[in-house]
């Protein structure tokens, strides 16, 4: 039976993707638009998917820059703990 925080997650929807989605199909409209009632030009339906674009690449990319400073948090602490270690078995050996 799943957890009540996998249905959670599962259920949570980020806010770059609903403004993804959002400019997505705005864009669609305003070309489709644009071929049939030829009122905003190919370049502002061209600006709506490439404004959605570099949204969603700049959370992607502020995500993984979290992401990666987490793991270096991490690796940090993985390595003072490691020569802690050694340094613990180094003093374990002298005193044989």
């Amino acid at each position: 039976m799943p957890s009540h925080e996998n249905i959670r997650k599962e259920k949570y929807i980020s806010v770059e993707s609903i403004l993804f989605w959002v400019l997505f199909v705005l864009g669609i409209v305003v070309f489709l638009w644009a071929l049939l009632g030829n009122s905003p030009t190919l370049e502002q339906a061209l600006l709506i998917f490439i404004l959605g674009m570099v949204i969603k690449n700049n959370f992607s990319i502020n995500r993984i820059d979290t992401e990666t400073e987490l793991a270096k948090q991490k690796l940090e602490s993985l390595d003072s703990k490691f020569n802690s270690l050694a340094r613990d078995f180094k003093d374990h050996i002298k005193h044989k």
